[in-house]
Formats: C-alpha cells, structure tokens, sequence
C-alpha cells in the first residue's frame, strides 16, 4: 500500500477535505490504553460530514493506502492501532452532533463521535435513558462503542450495543454511503446491514452516525453489595431475584477478593466495606410506588434463606450507592497498578460459570503460582480474568509465559463453550486466537464478505481477520 505520508497524496486529500481536515498524527492516536501497541505515523483525517468521510475513503481506495478508525482511543486489543504501516487514521470527533431525539418514539440520532457520556446527557435532558454505561463513558465514542459491538454493565437489562440501535449511516469501502439511520423499529427489506457492521470493528466500513434506542428512567435506583458463598450461589441468587422482580434487575456485577485486596494494596483510598471472597453489586431499577429498601431487603432475606447470602449493605443514600459502583469500577485500575501477566475478556454459559473458574484454576496451577482477579457481568456471562505473578514476583519473573497462560484459559474457556471475547472485540491482539478457536464456517462467511467489500483491503487493516 501506498504510504500516506506521500505529500503529494496528503496535498490530494487537502484539497478534497478543507478546513484543517488533515493533520500530522498526534502520539496520543498512536497508542491503547495499557500501552501495549504503538503505530508509527501516518496522517490525521478529521472529517466534519458523512461526505467527506466518503472522499477520503473514495481517495484512500483509489491510492490503495489502508484506514484506521479511531472512536475514543479506549480499546483493549489493539483495533485502533497499526503498527506495521503509516495508515490515515480517520477520527470522527468533529462529527458529534446529536441530529435529532424523538422522547415519545423512544429514538435519538447521533453522529459517531459522540461520547457517550454526553449521549447519555443528552437523552436525561429528555427525559429518556440510554442504558449504555461503562468505565470509559467519558472517553469512548458511539461509532467505536457500535464499532465493537460494546457491553458494559446494564447488558442484563437492555442488552449489548447491538441491542440499542434501530439503524446505521456509514461509508462502505467504495466510498458509497449506506442511508441506514432510520427510525424504524421493523424493516424486512433483505440483509440486515446494520448487525453486519456492529461489531465488525472498522473493517467493513466506516459507521458515522446511528439512530439509538431510549428507555424510561426508572423512578427508584437501590444498590447493594452483597457476599456469596461463590459463583454457583451467585447465579442463583440472580435467578431469585429476576423472579421476584422480573425486569427490575439492572445490574449483577460478580467480584472477587482477589480484587478487593489489589484495592487495599494499590488504591486504600476506596471504601470497601465487606471483606469476602465472592460478592455480587446488585442494582435495581423500580417504577414508582414500591419501596426500594424493602425490595432489595426481600433479595437479601430469601437468599439469606437459601444459603445464598451471608452478608450485605444497601445503600441508603446516592453517595452510599456511588460508594459502592466506586469499588467495581476502581477494579480494572488497580489491575494495571498490579500489572497483569495475561488479562482476558471471555464469555461462558452462565450455568458454565464455576465449572469455568475451577478448570482454569487447575489448568494455570500447572504453569506456576499465580494471583487471579476474576471479576464482571454475572448477568451475561461476560468474565473479565486476570492473571497476575504471585505475592513477591513480578512480570519479569513470568517472561514469555503470557501467551501460554492465554492459551490455556482460552483453552478451558472453549471447552465449556464460551467465546474468547465477550466486550472488546478481537481487534489485532486476539487474530491468531479468533483463527484457532473460531467457526471454521463463520471464518470462511467472515473472509467471503470481507473480500466482497473491501477487495483492496484498505478498512484497518490487519484487525479482526488479519
């Protein structure tokens, strides 16, 4: 491929995209969050409208030079950095604009540079929730979050990104804009071009804008932190209280000690007022009329008479309740302070979940002595499994075993039928993992639809497929 940093290329695209729509690659577009990849250069594209997203994919195509999308720049698995080429990366934060929210139809159509944060903002001012909500809300932006097809943690209730979105605009790779975000809640008319493109991660187009769907705010919210006897009760205290209050359960978070004690070493800071091995953080979202204390305090009372329960907190004021979504969220930060050896983003049939931990447990005891942090979304089996050296080692000491340790928890992770990424996305970290442990159908489906639309290969290149 053609290197962008040509400048008679760069001059091209200039004058195609005025107004400072081109730039030298800050450092900060050059890397992930965890440090673990780094490009080399290239060239900035800010486009302000889906037209000139559409040149500039019309021009790279054309010049065979390859396309990086770049959301909020806080993926995990590499996607939003190459590091073998000097590609355009193409950021869409000057196309952030919300077009248009219809409170009574439940439907609000924002462009993908948005940060969800103010997409959220946005839909309160209405009146109307947006039920995406994760740690990098702040940073993230819609056309990455749709990009990956996100979680976060009120998949239990709302369900994944995919789940909230009526339609897509975005630029194909021959540069043709898809006219896809409508507010339609059904439309049979053939292939579903908007679940093609949520999810597959920059390489099948460029999203730029998407019509989202919008809930009623609950009227209640009530939090507890509650300690388990382990995963197995977990999951039945779940279906306990999915069958007291259907609907209601907006959040099932599972934490493990492990992660509790990385707080106390790394960030004392944050309150933690029970000490157990197993917790969940449940959280409830109530109509009008019911008595939030009392409803949680039935959860707690009937699993406590299951055996499911052995200790709790409600919270029962809104800085109680930060307090307690502090600890979840302050989890992946102590993480890094520690410093993983491996980390995994995994999903396993919810009923598969303790047969998960004890296997994998069993299988890195015979790669050495490890610390493990398991933690996430009980709800939907999405586990978020770090390994890290033992008390006393460090990652030098374990040089070279990330990838063994990778393998074998991916191992265990595909035996009980689970997925190898539950929220990041395969990006170009987990290539070689998706090739060994993917339908060897889907991958031949996924190579064929690629071909079809990018021939050239020009859509981030590298990510996903390799």
């Amino acid at each position: 491929m053609l290197n962008p940093a040509d400048p008679a290329f760069v001059a091209r695209l200039a004058a195609l995209v005025p107004d400072g729509g081109f730039r030298d690659v800050p450092p900060g577009y050059l890397e992930e969050p965890r440090g673990s990849w780094h490009g080399r250069g290239g060239v900035l594209a800010l486009p302000r409208t889906v037209e000139e997203v559409a040149v500039i994919v019309r021009a790279c195509g054309a010049a065979r030079v390859g396309i990086v999308p770049w959301g909020g720049g806080t993926g995990l698995v590499g996607g939003q950095v190459l590091q073998d080429g000097l590609p355009v990366i193409l950021s869409l934060e000057r196309m952030s604009a919300v077009r248009g929210i219809w409170p009574d139809e439940g439907v609000m159509v924002v462009e993908a540079g948005a940060v969800l944060a103010d997409v959220q903002a946005a839909a309160e001012r209405a009146g109307r929730l947006f039920p995406l909500s994760l740690a990098s809300e702040g940073s993230a932006r819609i056309g990455g979050l749709l990009s990956t097809n996100a979680g976060g943690v009120g998949v239990l209730r709302y369900g994944n990104t995919r789940d909230l979105v009526l339609g897509i605009e975005a630029v194909l790779p021959d540069g043709s804009i898809f006219h896809g975000a409508h507010r339609l809640r059904k439309d049979n008319t053939g292939y579903d071009l908007r679940h093609l493109l949520i999810g597959a991660e920059g390489t099948l187009g460029v999203i730029t804008a998407a019509s989202l769907r919008l809930f009623g705010v609950p009227a209640q919210v009530v939090t507890a932190l509650l300690v388990v006897p382990g995963p197995a009760a977990a999951l039945r205290l779940l279906s306990l209280a999915q069958g007291r209050l259907p609907g209601m359960v907006s959040a099932f978070e599972l934490i493990g000690g492990q992660g509790l004690a990385f707080l106390a070493e790394t960030m004392p800071e944050v309150a933690v007022p029970l000490a157990a091995d197993w917790q969940v953080l449940v959280e409830l979202g109530l109509p009008s009329g019911m008595d939030p204390e009392a409803a949680m305090a039935g959860i707690y009372a009937e699993g406590a008479g299951a055996g499911l329960v052995l200790d709790g907190v409600i919270a029962m004021s809104e800085a109680q309740r930060a307090g307690l979504w502090r600890i979840r969220e302050s989890i992946p930060l102590a993480n890094r302070k520690v410093g993983a050896v491996a980390s995994h983003d995994v999903s396993v049939p919810l009923g598969a979940v303790a047969e998960f931990l004890a296997r994998a447990g069993a299988a890195l005891a015979a790669l050495g002595d490890w610390r493990i942090n398991c933690f996430g979304h009980l709800g939907d089996g999405n586990l978020h499994y770090n390994v890290f050296p033992a008390r006393g080692r460090s990652r030098a000491d374990h040089a070279g075993q990330g990838e063994a340790v990778q393998r074998a928890v991916h191992e265990v992770v595909h035996a009980v039928g689970g997925s190898i990424s539950a929220e990041h996305g395969i990006g170009r970290l987990k290539v070689a993992e998706l090739e060994r442990f993917g339908d060897p159908a889907k991958l031949a489906a996924m190579r064929a639809v690629k071909a079809a639309l990018d021939p050239v290969g020009i859509m981030n290149p590298g990510a996903v497929l390799g």
